[in-house]
């Protein structure tokens, strides 16, 4: 570990990971391809670039992923005000959510890191005292990464990695031409703000039908076409076919392809449709469309709507996730 800016590296055969403690990050992701490294998640070109990441670039987020409405939850009938920071709505746990702290450094190995963090009751709103660890470990295919959360008082809880990747290579333009699978029958509807309405939709007819592999700029092109898109691109939360452990997504081009598995009910595909030239790891720019990240994750707002699956936890009881991703 980096004595100065924390940063570990932990590496099996061809998989390296660069990790940060601050958001229990993952910087940058190398696999060896074609002879050499290729780095093949976004980031920024410094450290200290970290500590304000409006885009939560491969940042461990919660207390609560994606968006509550109005800042707002109950919880057995009690109703409790959250910090807002997408006002008048709450986005990845708020202004100083997950991704925003050092999270304390609990063990690393050559292949695995594990960290923890200790998030004390009314943190951004949220009720109970909630003791989250986030462990990565490199297989001998590909990455796990495992959330753990346990809590003092009835509260909810929803983490996931906010990885965006592009095969191609980091800085190397977008991911348009990149071939994208979800295994979803339906989404969850949203507003214009990005909160859902609660209505689960089919994806036949809309542009988000991923079930078989389309080229991620046309099927953008059709949603928006369609009147489906969102801020011109994809940002939406899939319902994933089945439970327990099982494939979410196949991200693909050319020489290399990325499956996501994970014990989640949902995954949220997002374009990058907020990059504007901002640079890069590697100090190249990034464009609209530079990368995408595939959340897995409990559906958005979902203390808000009886019918999506419950992220109430209480006392007692563990949460606990794994996502896997598998390259080959």
């Amino acid at each position: 570990m980096n004595p100065t800016t924390g940063q570990l590296i932990i590496q099996r055969a061809d998989i390296r990971l660069e990790l940060l403690p601050l958001g229990a990050t993952l910087r940058r992701l190398d696999v060896a391809i074609g002879g050499g490294w290729r780095n093949i998640t976004l980031g920024h070109p410094t450290i200290a670039d970290y500590q304000d990441d409006p885009g939560y670039l491969g940042a461990s987020v919660g207390r609560f992923a994606n968006r509550i409405d109005h800042a707002r939850i109950t919880v057995d009938g009690v109703t409790h005000e959250l910090a807002a920071n997408l006002t008048p709505n709450q986005l990845h746990g708020g202004p100083g959510g997950f991704s925003t702290r050092p999270w304390d450094v609990l063990g690393v190995g050559e292949d695995w890191a594990e960290f923890g963090l200790t998030s004390p009751d009314g943190d951004q709103g949220f009720p109970g005292e909630v003791v989250a660890r986030a462990r990565y470990e490199v297989l001998d295919d590909g990455v796990a990464i495992t959330y753990t959360a346990t809590t003092s008082a009835p509260t909810v809880v929803n983490l996931t990695n906010h990885a965006y990747f592009n095969l191609d290579g980091e800085g190397a333009g977008t991911i348009e031409d990149h071939r994208l699978l979800v295994d979803a029958d339906a989404f969850t509807v949203l507003r214009d703000d990005g909160v859902p309405t609660g209505e689960i939709h089919t994806v036949e007819g809309t542009g988000l039908d991923l079930r078989t592999p389309q080229l991620i700029g046309a099927a953008r092109d059709q949603a928006v076409a369609k009147g489906w898109g969102r801020d011109g691109g994809i940002d939406h939360n899939f319902a994933i076919n089945g439970s327990g452990m099982r494939r979410h997504a196949v991200l693909s081009t050319a020489d290399l392809s990325l499956t996501v598995f994970s014990d989640l009910p949902g995954v949220q595909v997002y374009t990058g449709n907020h990059f504007a030239g901002e640079p890069g790891t590697s100090g190249a720019p990034y464009p609209t469309f530079a990368g995408v990240a595939l959340e897995t994750q409990a559906f958005p707002d979902a203390p808000n709507h009886d019918n999506f699956p419950s992220t109430v936890l209480r006392p007692g009881q563990e949460y606990r996730t794994t996502t896997r991703w598998q390259f080959t």
